[in-house]
Parts: C-alpha cells; structure tokens; sequence
C-alpha cells in the first residue's frame, strides 16, 4: 500500500497524458436558438427576424472564441526533427481504411439531415413563401357614373377576373357622395366581414336588381342602416365601423379611379376606423389584411409580416 502512495515531487502518470477535453459553454444553445428565431421571425414579424439575425452573430463569435480559447492560447509548436525514411515493404501499401465507427457516425448525421431537410424545407416554403408572393388585383370596369345616383347605395356584384366565371365574384357597397373639389366621391365598402371573412348584408329594404349592359355587372339599390355578418353576429354602421361582435377593425374598402366617365375599381385596403362620413370621412389606410388581424395598435405586431 506505501508504494502505491505518491511521493512530494512525483508528477502523477496521468497528467499530462493527453489534451483535456473543452469545458461545456452554452453558446451552441444560444446560437441555435438565434437561428431558431429567425425563422419565426419570417412568419411572424420582420423585427424578430432582424433581432434573431443580431443574436446568432453574437452568439455565433462567442461560440467560435470559446472553441478555439486553447488553441490561440496554445505556445507556438516546436518542430520535432523529421524521421528517418524508410522505404516501404512491397505489399504494404493499400487504400485508406476508415473505422467502421466513423463511418456509422457520417452516415447518420447524413440520413438525420436528409430526413430533416425533407420535412422541414415545405413545411417552411408553405408558411414563407405565401408572404412573398405578389397577389395582383385587376381593375374591375363598374360601369358609367350614370348608374349611381348621389346619395344611394348600390350593391355591386361583379367578377374580378371574367374569364375564371363565378369563382372570382365579388361583391361591394357603393355610394356616390357627390362632386368633391370637382372630382367624384365615392365610398366603396367590401361584403367581407373582418372576422373570419363571411359575406356581410346590408340591414334595410333592397330594391329591383338590374345588370348593366356589356359588363359582368350587377347593381341593386339598397338602403341600408348598418350591415350584419350571418355567421357570427358581427354589425357595422353604414361607414363600415364596427358596432358589435367579433370583428376588429372596420370593413375593407376599396381604391377607385374614374375613366372616360367610368367608375373603375382598384385594389383593396384595410381600414382600422373612419371618422366622419361620406366625402368628409377621414380614413387611414392600411395594407390588405385578412380577417381578424389587428392593423393598428400594438396588436398589430403579433401578426405575420405582409410585404
């Protein structure tokens, strides 16, 4: 047992036998978390984007510093003198030969990757690319002005695109406010409830449908008090404002131009309130957004980035 004990001055065998291991950091954590949040970001605002982007940087160069600590600390290597030459026995020379381990190692991180790759990669596209995609809306000829009276609201049923028929019908509130500054008012509201997208109705009596000669379009007068959501009880006032129910912003409303004496329909846009109405109503406009979706407030930001 004494000669087993170590002795003042004796360095123990195992020192100094081999490199230690690195310590654990948890850089690699951080950093995959960073990228993790770029990701998210994608779908849900550009600033997590550009903030996850910052992170990985950083957590990326400290993980990096902390990887190669012991080598940049490391003393500058001695040359060892070269050993002598020998020559090869005949026979010895062969391919290089790779553990059987190693090779089980790669082959696993590769299939693991493949796997990965090919779960992830349309799962991602599906979920970004919509996002980038630009969606186009075609002008829509809505006939003379002579088919909209002052002060009457009209409902207009039309198809964006005629040759796709009834699939890209759609339908719009239509009012002629009059000359302002010389140039033709009108407000024109979308049927699209802000909730969930039913279709709204107007609340008051319709009258007699007519369809204008030469356009897919169809007017019928209507004099509404608000307008109703069938599907959840959502109510709008006659500017489109939000009166009861699960909606959160105003009804969608749309651009217009006039042509040759023509009322032409343009893109659509959100509306978070208006103020006033008619010509005089004050209204700020927002990027098309789907039901339910906040645009302003700080709500606003838990929803998906629309470029």
């Amino acid at each position: 047992m004494a000669d087993e004990l170590e002795r003042p001055g004796e360095t123990p065998e195992h020192e100094g036998a081999e490199a230690h291991l690195p310590s654990p950091t948890i850089w690699p954590f951080a950093f995959a978390g960073a990228v993790a949040l770029i990701l998210l970001g994608l779908i849900v605002n550009v600033w997590a984007t550009v903030i996850g982007a910052v992170l990985a940087v950083v957590f990326g160069f400290l993980w990096i510093r902390q990887a190669t600590r012991e080598v940049r600390g490391a003393p500058e290597p001695v040359e060892a003198p070269a050993p002598p030459q020998v020559e090869p026995e005949v026979g010895e020379e062969g391919p290089p030969r790779y553990e059987r381990s190693k090779f089980l190692e790669g082959a696993t991180i590769g299939i693991g990757a493949a796997i990965g790759a090919i779960v992830t990669l349309p799962v991602l596209g599906f979920a970004v690319a919509p996002a980038f995609v630009d969606q186009d809306y075609p002008e829509v000829d809505l006939g003379p002005l002579d088919e909209y009276p002052e002060g009457e609201w009209l409902i207009a049923t039309f198809t964006s695109i005629p040759d796709d028929g009834k699939v890209s019908r759609r339908t719009a509130f239509v009012r002629y406010n009059g000359m302002q500054d010389s140039v033709p008012s009108f407000s024109i509201l979308s049927n699209r409830c802000v909730h969930l997208g039913c279709p709204t109705q107007p609340q008051g009596p319709s009258g007699e449908t007519r369809e204008l000669e030469g356009r897919p379009v169809v007017l019928t007068p209507t004099q509404p008090s608000g307008y109703g959501c069938p599907c959840h009880g959502g109510a709008y006032d006659v500017e489109g404002n939000r009166t009861a129910g699960p909606p959160v912003r105003a009804l969608d409303r749309y651009e217009y131009s006039i042509v040759e004496g023509r009322l032409v329909l343009g893109t659509p846009y959100s509306v978070a309130e208006v103020e006033g109405e008619g010509a005089d109503a004050v209204i700020v406009k927002y990027s098309p957004s789907d039901p339910g979706v906040h645009v302003d407030g700080p709500e606003e930001y838990l929803y998906p980035y629309v470029p």
